[in-house]
């Protein structure tokens, strides 16, 4: 009797062990490529549960203040998909490169995803650079 209740013990167990979340990204890394000073700095990272439980994420945090995510308030269901949205203070002329941490009840709890760009500030441009693009548009 000992044995057949430790064999259903065991089989449980694993069998909780598989059931998870799992959050599969289309991209880890969102290229804003060059962008003008005031530009929409508003992307997102799609993603899907992969697993068989609901996903829930937690928590959605940057490495900088200029870099504000936003995490789905409800779960994501298993097979079904959801977004992070990402918004950059595009009034910082400077290139981007940014990390945002998501910790979910994944099998992965904690993901990293990068943005990347350089924002510029087209009324800084030299004499040259603007003598340039007016003969490339002609």
């Amino acid at each position: 009797m000992k044995q057949i209740i430790t064999i259903l013990f065991i089989g449980l167990i694993s069998f909780a062990v598989d059931a998870q979340a799992k959050i599969e990204f289309k991209s880890d890394t969102v290229d804003y490529g060059t962008i003008e000073k005031g530009a929409n700095g508003v992307r997102e990272f799609k993603f899907t549960n992969t697993g068989n439980e609901p996903l829930i994420i937690s928590k959605v945090s940057s490495s900088c203040g200029c870099t504000i995510p936003k995490k789905p308030d409800a779960p994501i269901m298993p097979g079904k998909t959801g977004v992070i949205e990402v918004k950059y203070d595009t009034n910082r002329v400077n290139p981007i490169r940014k990390t945002i941490t998501v910790i979910s009840n994944a099998e992965t709890p904690t993901v990293a995803l990068k943005i990347k760009g350089l924002v510029v500030d087209p009324s800084t441009q030299s004499v040259l650079d603007k003598k340039k693009k007016s003969i490339v548009q002609q």
